[in-house]
């Protein structure tokens, strides 16, 4: 039994989103998928976001950001703990290794990243150029047509 939709028509009366399509179809393939670790999205005002990764038990050391074509991607990497001495009667803090990936829609950029009390944060900000702002079109009464 598939649990599959189509949004087609959502797009009905557009022209140019077909990978919006697609983009909605993996995502919700990919919802049953791993949830490690916990992840928020934050929106913080018209251009700045926030992404929250739950990474308790890791360092700085232990992970690793990159952007590559629009996509953002967090991994992080279990730590080699050596000759430990230590038996765990029980292990609840997982620290496994993990990668999440996060396509950046256009001109959002990376500002910084923290890792604080177990929480790694990703400011995010949307820059867009002079270039791709709207602008005005004057209308001009007296010019003819072109033929």
């Amino acid at each position: 039994m598939t649990t599959a939709f189509s949004l087609a028509p959502l797009f009905r009366h557009s022209v140019g989103f077909d990978r919006f399509n697609d983009l909605f179809e993996s995502a919700a393939r990919n919802e049953a998928g791993s949830s490690y670790p916990p992840y928020n999205v934050e929106k913080h005002g018209d251009d700045q976001y926030r992404i929250v990764v739950a990474a308790a038990g890791f360092q700085e050391s232990d992970l690793d950001l990159q952007v590559e074509k629009g996509v953002l991607t967090v991994t992080g990497g279990k730590r080699d703990n050596g000759a430990s001495e230590v038996t765990y009667l029980h292990q609840g803090i997982a620290q496994r290794a993990f990668k999440l990936s996060f396509r950046l829609a256009d001109h959002i950029e990376v500002q910084s990243a923290g890792l604080a009390n177990g929480l790694l944060s990703i400011d995010l900000l949307r820059i867009v150029p002079e270039e791709a702002k709207a602008k005005r079109i004057p209308i001009n009464g007296e010019t003819p047509a072109l033929n």
